[in-house]
């Protein structure tokens, strides 16, 4: 098997046309998102998600060039040469190392995969054999595929990535840093509206395939440095930072994707503590992470600890799992459940070795994003919600900001004579039980964003639904009680933190005096 990436000098105008002409071919074939649920069907299309590909071969019996480029490039197969030729330039793919030839026949040296931009764009993720989404036999058998050594492997896009680049900020900025680039995932989702990217990784192999993907792809070239997180960078500020860096809590640090190699949760600790140095004013910096829960320790406090000075933050636990079920997992990834049995324990024994030597009883995984306000007195927001969200949600990541700088510039007295609009698509629901003649409770609930739900009384249940921006609360409150025959001044004093939980978690929309 190949032990190399493709050859492809990115600087050289020869070989920059060459891979110009490469991408036209994978357009023309529909070797695209599209083109493969078409091709594939769904079924085969989700099979080969959970790396069963005999019914991906099956849909592929065919001659045509899109078929010719799946078994190629999805599923690792040789093709004769002269069906490969009906595809691609494929004396071009030769000659920069894309394909090797064998004889009549001519395999890839890189998987390379369909991935839809966000806003149509045709992309393509290159990635070490057998290390996307749908490689068949995990991480041993990638091993095998690619050649190298498993600790340098460099995966494409999975769960991770695409999760990150939907919590992604995307707004015009002139500098962005993606910190861990891997093979250059989201370093292509900040091309478009970025006028610098620059992209580090402490595996050269995945600076290299990072810049294939970027070529391949036709995305401006990024600013390619090898290094350890921030060290290639110098004291440089950047207006975003975004990472999905190795954070799995290991014993040792065996897998350069995806062990930190520091202790615990240190790794994401230190990202996150020393973001604020590397970051513009007003600049945003966000990262997945896996964080300890201790024994004796609220989770939320150790969090909050990690936060630097000067920067505002939310942070989101999505998901725990007891270190027993987080071992397993991280197992199975490395492919340990394939060895022997006394291999295998003796490695899961390590995990919770560890584990119990840091008393830690779970961990947790979620999305950390720090924005630098400035602010003396920080909004620090940490919660759990494992429900599902709305993707993309990087427009509701900035709204969550601008609510907290509203709040906090906002006294009761100012609250009360502000307006306030509804949020689109809330519904309110009444609990109770069937023919009773008021609800036990009323919850309001988000169908965008979030999707939050919070319960309110009927007073917070009438407010929200006359909010249209036409009123003040003051006097919509007011109003209010003399429905209910509460007295207007200790109606005012008892609803402010109620409007604020609305605002704070989005139900509520400020409006500005004199916007309709």
């Amino acid at each position: 098997m190949s032990t190399h990436l493709p050859t492809a000098d990115l600087r050289d105008p020869d070989s920059a046309a060459r891979t110009a002409r490469m991408r036209d071919a994978l357009r023309a074939a529909a070797f695209t998102a599209d083109g493969l649920l078409e091709l594939l069907g769904a079924p085969a299309y989700a099979a080969l998600a959970r790396s069963e590909t005999v019914p991906a071969l099956r849909a592929t019996r065919g001659d045509g060039p899109l078929a010719t480029l799946v078994r190629l490039f999805l599923l690792q197969r040789p093709v004769p040469y002269d069906r490969a030729a009906a595809a691609l330039p494929v004396d071009d793919c030769l000659a920069d190392g894309w394909l090797v030839r064998d004889g009549d026949e001519v395999r890839a040296s890189v998987d390379v995969r369909p991935y839809g931009g966000p806003d149509g764009q045709d992309w393509w993720i290159v990635s070490d054999l057998g290390c996307a989404v749908g490689g068949a036999g995990g991480i041993r058998a990638a091993e095998e595929a690619a050649g190298v050594d498993r600790a340098q492997l460099v995966l494409g896009v999975g769960g991770a990535s695409t999760t990150l680049a939907g919590l992604t900020v995307r707004a015009p900025v002139a500098k962005v840093l993606d910190l861990g680039t891997g093979s250059g995932i989201q370093a292509l989702h900040a091309s478009p509206y970025a006028t610098e990217v620059t992209a580090t990784d402490l595996n050269p192999r995945a600076l290299r395939i990072a810049g294939l993907t970027l070529a391949l792809s036709g995305a401006p070239a990024a600013d390619l440095r090898e290094g350890s997180l921030f060290d290639p960078v110098g004291e440089e500020t950047y207006d975003l930072i975004v990472s999905n860096p190795p954070f799995v809590i290991s014993p040792g640090a065996r897998l350069t994707y995806r062990d930190g190699g520091m202790g615990g949760d240190d790794l994401c600790r230190t990202i996150v503590q020393q973001a604020a140095a590397h970051l513009n004013d007003g600049g945003y910096c966000q990262l997945l992470a896996n964080w300890q829960h201790v024994e004796g320790e609220d989770w939320r406090d150790r969090l909050r600890s990690w936060v630097p000075r000067g920067c505002d933050a939310w942070i989101v636990q999505r998901e725990v799992q007891d270190v027993t079920q987080y071992a397993e997992l991280w197992l199975r990834d490395a492919g340990d459940h394939r060895t022997g049995p006394e291999e295998y324990a003796a490695r899961y024994d390590a995990w919770l070795e560890e584990f119990e030597a840091r008393r830690t009883k779970a961990v947790g995984f979620g999305w950390i994003t720090l924005r630098k306000s400035g602010a003396a007195d920080p909004s620090i927001t940490v919660e759990e919600w494992p429900h599902p969200v709305e993707q993309p949600l990087g427009s509701a990541v900035v709204q969550h900001f601008e609510r907290q700088d509203y709040l906090r510039a906002t006294d009761d007295a100012a609250l009360l004579a502000g307006r306030f609009r509804l949020a689109d698509e809330v519904v309110q629901e009444q609990v109770g039980l069937p023919g009773a003649e008021d609800p036990e409770h009323v919850v309001l609930r988000q169908n965008r964003g979030m999707r939050r739900a919070t319960k309110v009384d009927t007073v917070g249940a009438g407010f929200a639904g006359v909010c249209d921006g036409s009123l003040p609360a003051g006097r919509i409150l007011d109003a209010i009680a003399q429905l209910v025959g509460e007295e207007p001044v200790l109606l005012r004093d008892r609803t402010p933190d109620a409007i604020r939980t609305l605002v704070e978690q989005g139900f509520l929309e400020p409006v500005e005096t004199g916007q309709d």
